[in-house]
């Protein structure tokens, strides 16, 4: 099976997935895997395979189970390569960086090509589109987008799974010093500066 066809079957089955995570993440997702294995040195074909199957499978988000969804992804990104004839060694690479991606997991990939993997899909939840998808989430789950009281945090701990302005606080304003590559840190710099700007216009338009 070609790349292509295997790229059309994995948008198949993420039909009607939620904005945050449908196909069009996972090929943001491929276009910064790319990017950075060129710059970083990586395995480009490992890394774009992880990252066209690291969404293959997910729990909803709010399942108890959910920082373990890279841990069965990796499981059902392995069955599908080894029915399409792809060698042990390159089903072990792709599921490593899939297995250990998730922020939520809170693991630092050993492969270089995991990192990048990593970085790639935390570099879609800064700047425009990482605004963009939280605020689908906070829709999606039925959340404000932010508090009341003391919306941005001053006098109280983050709340993400309460408020989608939390979230910027809890995990998205931290992932720029996060970053593994070289490449990844300046392209999140400047996304980490636009979650800024954003938080600085909401405060002026909500501030009465």
């Amino acid at each position: 099976m070609t790349f292509d066809t295997l790229t059309a079957l994995v948008r198949e089955r993420m039909s009607g997935r939620e904005p945050a995570h449908d196909f069009l993440h996972v090929l943001r997702v491929m276009a910064n895997a790319r990017i950075l294995a060129d710059a970083e040195g990586a395995r480009r074909d490992v890394v774009e395979m992880a990252a066209l199957l690291h969404e293959l499978f997910a729990h909803p988000k709010g399942h108890p189970e959910s920082h373990l969804s890279g841990d069965v992804c990796a499981e059902h990104a392995a069955q599908l390569l080894r029915e399409h004839g792809r060698d042990e060694a390159f089903v072990a690479a792709v599921g490593a960086c899939i297995r250990d991606h998730a922020f939520s997991k809170g693991v630092v990939p050993e492969t270089l090509e995991a990192r990048v993997l990593q970085d790639a899909d935390r570099l879609d939840a800064i700047g425009a589109i990482g605004v963009a998808r939280c605020m689908a989430t906070c829709a999606a789950m039925g959340r404000p987008f932010y508090a009341e009281h003391d919306p941005f945090c001053r006098e109280r701990a983050p709340e993400g799974k309460a408020f989608g302005v939390d979230h910027f606080f809890e995990k998205l304003k931290k992932l720029p010093a996060a970053m593994h590559t070289e490449t990844a840190r300046i392209e999140a710099r400047q996304r980490g500066a636009f979650l800024d700007a954003f938080l600085r216009q909401l405060e002026a338009e909500i501030t009465p």
